[in-house]
């Protein structure tokens, strides 16, 4: 297949998903208890942000841009979603009672670091090496957060089932999909320019549906059994 083609359908099925995912989470906000309410909007604004970003992506990659990376533009997206996600962990929480919002400064802080990190290396204002390790710093202690720091022990505490199976999921997914974007953003180095950025794009736009569609899914889940 030719990958310029598939690039293409990456943008438009990433388009696609990310609008279907907001709509569906909007209008089940109304069938989940009221606790839970907040974090299924959340979960809506994140894929309705990603999807107002993807259309103008694709059309951008469609049109004069498509010889760019469109990073600053993902930037702007990660730079919104991210820390929304970030709120879904102590909105989940605090469902039961059990976290503080020192729990929360402390995940934002980190992912903050993660996204400018990465960021000022994109765009050579600090060697590019560099600023994958700060960004890679960053995304370690968000997983720390989460797998062993305050917020696991915050999600231990509680004996909700539901906030359980849904903080455990999501942990995994920051875990494992989020390291999806430096692994992609790393073969698409080791390949040449045009071919590496196509891999890139590819790589980052069904990343994006693991990331913000099933770690949507993953609160809409909990919120429907905890109901």
């Amino acid at each position: 297949m030719d990958i310029n083609s598939l690039t293409q359908f990456s943008f438009y099925f990433g388009t696609a998903a990310m609008l279907c995912s907001a709509v569906f989470f909007f209008f089940e906000r109304g069938e989940v208890s009221a606790k839970w309410r907040t974090s299924v909007t959340v979960a809506g604004l994140v894929t309705f942000i990603a999807f107002f970003h993807y259309f103008y992506m694709r059309d951008a990659w469609s049109g004069a841009l498509q010889s760019g990376n469109l990073t600053q533009l993902r930037y702007i997206d990660w730079l919104i979603t991210v820390p929304l996600q970030i709120v879904e962990f102590y909105l989940i929480l605090k469902v039961v009672g059990k976290v503080t919002r020192g729990i929360f400064w402390q995940l934002l802080a980190a992912s903050i670091v993660m996204l400018v990190g990465g960021l000022l290396g994109e765009m050579d204002v600090i060697n590019e090496v560099i600023g994958f390790i700060i960004g890679m710093i960053g995304w370690a202690g968000v997983v720390y957060l989460i797998f062993a720091g305050s917020a696991a022990k915050a999600s231990a505490e509680s004996k909700n089932e539901a906030v359980q199976s849904a903080f455990n999921s999501m942990k995994l997914i920051v875990l494992v999909g989020w390291s999806i974007y430096p692994i992609g953003y790393i073969i698409g180095n080791m390949i040449d320019v045009t071919n590496g950025t196509q891999t890139m794009n590819i790589i980052y736009n069904f990343a994006d549906l693991i990331n913000k569609t099933a770690f949507g899914l993953v609160i809409w889940v909990a919120a429907k059994q905890d109901s």
